[in-house]
């Protein structure tokens, strides 16, 4: 993992940049009026970058927005160096954010990633993109997060399955933090 220093020398792609594009980052999005460097329809593949040219990618608020979650997924999995992360923050499906917004296609739980890792459940034949999983952090709202609840949910997987299971329409989730490495 690269130092503080090292950092700024990662080649990051800031998927759907909208008008805050990540400092030191090149950004893509199909707006033209938004801070892109780069104006694509992230729904059409391939972007327009070489194989493996990027360190990072982040893609904060647009899973949810594509038509098709697994393409991408090889898109962003096509477009990391061997070892490059991926970090994705997405609405939690129980939040009332991921059905307000009619743009929103996808209504994704913290589990929703497992599927491009080793445990995909005996489906991941649909796609080759592999990722580890290195963090899945769930936001829940402020009342329970005050409460110690957001800790409970983040410190015991098991918990976390529990609160996705039953819990998540009474104590609801906020969005989703997680960050991958290319396998």
């Amino acid at each position: 993992m690269p130092g503080p220093a090292d950092q700024s020398k990662l080649r990051t792609l800031d998927v759907g940049c909208g008008l805050r594009k990540y400092p030191g980052a090149i950004g893509i999005d199909r707006n033209p009026a938004s801070a892109a460097d780069v104006l694509c329809d992230l729904d059409r593949h391939p972007y327009p970058f070489r194989d493996g040219v990027f360190d990072r990618i982040r893609a904060i608020h647009v899973l949810e927005h594509v038509s098709d979650v697994l393409r991408t997924m090889e898109e962003f999995h096509r477009l990391l160096r061997p070892g490059g992360r991926l970090f994705i923050v997405t609405p939690h499906f129980s939040d009332f954010s991921s059905y307000c917004d009619p743009t929103h296609r996808r209504h994704l739980s913290s589990y929703s990633f497992r599927y491009f890792g080793e445990n995909h459940g005996g489906f991941g034949y649909y796609t080759a993109a592999r990722f580890r999983e290195i963090s899945v952090r769930v936001r829940l709202l402020a009342l329970w997060r005050w409460l110690g609840l957001e800790w409970v949910v983040n410190h015991w997987p098991r918990f976390r399955l529990f609160w996705e299971h039953y819990l998540c329409f009474v104590i609801r989730g906020k969005v989703i933090e997680i960050e991958l490495e290319k396998a």
